[in-house]
C-alpha cells in the first residue's frame, strides 16, 4: 500500500471474499456520492461570475465534482466507507 495514498478499500486478498470485495466497492461508491453532495454544498462546482467558462463549464462541472469525490473516497476518504462496509457486512451476516 502506498503510504501517501492509502486505499479506502483496504483489500486483503487473503481474508476478503468476493462478496466482501463487492460490499467494499458499494460502500466506497456510497461514500463518493456523499462526498460529491458535500462538495456541491461547499460551493465546489459553482460557476465563477468573472471570466467563467460559460455554458460548457456549467454542463461539465458536475462531472468534475463527481470525479473529485471518487478520488477522495479512493484515497481514504473520511472513513465513511469502512463504517458502511461494516454495517453492510453485519446486515448480510444476519440474513
Amino acid at each position: 500500500m502506498d503510504p501517501l495514498f492509502p486505499s479506502a478499500l483496504h483489500v486483503n486478498p487473503r481474508s476478503d471474499t468476493p462478496s466482501d470485495y463487492a460490499l467494499r466497492e458499494v460502500a466506497q461508491k456510497l461514500e463518493a456520492t456523499f462526498l460529491a453532495e458535500m462538495l456541491k454544498s461547499a460551493g465546489l462546482g459553482q460557476s465563477r461570475s468573472s471570466m467563467g467558462g460559460g455554458a460548457g463549464e456549467e454542463q461539465f462541472q458536475s462531472f468534475l465534482v463527481r470525479q473529485q469525490a471518487e478520488q477522495i473516497a479512493k484515497s481514504g476518504g473520511i472513513g465513511l466507507s469502512e463504517t458502511l462496509f461494516n454495517a453492510l457486512k453485519e446486515a448480510q451476516n444476519e440474513k
